[in-house]
């Protein structure tokens, strides 16, 4: 069999998601899986790294799919670029050795969270970012992300539909900054859990509002307690920035 990577960018604001499901064509790996098929002749399955949720973008998802014949990278990524839809693109494909996994081979994900934080609401970033009309306390927020860094039991800012067996992950950054109106979190983990990324935002958002004190954060963290983290950010404000192998 011949392995191949995709590195892939999409506009999520019309799909149900990256994973697909058995109602509905309208996913990102159900996308890829039609025009896959079509070029090769035969069934073909992708695996990605990270199974985005409904709304959520990518800048650099990453996917493989193993097929029975040769083709050159080229050729898979003009022939993909030429039938998906126009808000899905392939940024390069690779050769790569037949044990390659998209998702076990990853060694850090990078999450992007932009909210535009004025008053009033920007039209072209409306499905790019969350919209906070009051002033964030960024400072606040820098400092309650440092609690987020390490290897802790994540139950607390999980979602009930994760299946994982372990909900331990490892943070290895989160930075806030501040750039033309838009408040800017980053996030660097080993793994992230299902809602995960979102539900720090939103705590981090929180936090920024005067909602909740930054040195609470631990205790909701030891606590596992899901129904401490009452606020969940925005699907269109989250992006998958990097994966690195």
């Amino acid at each position: 069999m011949y392995n191949y990577k995709l590195v892939i960018q999409y506009d999520g604001s019309r799909y149900r998601g990256w994973q697909r499901l058995g109602n509905t064509g309208n996913t990102i790996q159900g996308k890829l899986e039609n025009v896959l098929s079509e070029m090769t002749g035969e069934p073909i399955e992708v695996t990605g790294c990270s199974r985005t949720d409904a709304g959520v973008h990518a800048l650099a998802q990453v996917a493989n799919f193993k097929t029975g014949k040769r083709y050159e990278e080229s050729h898979i990524k003009e022939y993909l670029n030429r039938y998906l839809p126009k808000d899905i693109s392939i940024l390069d494909v690779e050769s790569v050795p037949e044990r390659f996994h998209a998702r076990y081979n990853a060694k850090y994900k990078t999450y992007l969270y932009k909210i535009w934080n004025r008053e009033y609401s920007n039209p072209f970033m409306r499905k790019y970012s969350m919209h906070v009309e009051n002033k964030l306390d960024v400072d606040k927020m820098k400092e309650a992300s440092q609690y987020f860094i390490g290897e802790h039991d994540f139950t607390a800012f999980s979602n009930a539909k994760s299946k994982k067996k372990s909900m331990v992950r490892m943070i290895y950054s989160v930075t806030v900054d501040q750039e033309d109106g838009f408040v800017l979190i980053r996030m660097v983990g080993n793994g992230f859990l299902y809602n995960m990324a979102r539900k720090i935002a939103g705590t981090l958002i929180e936090v920024g509002l005067g909602k909740l004190d930054a040195g609470t954060i631990p205790d909701i963290i030891n606590s596992r307690d899901r129904s401490r983290v009452s606020f969940i950010a925005d699907a269109c404000g989250l992006y998958l920035e990097k994966i690195a192998y």
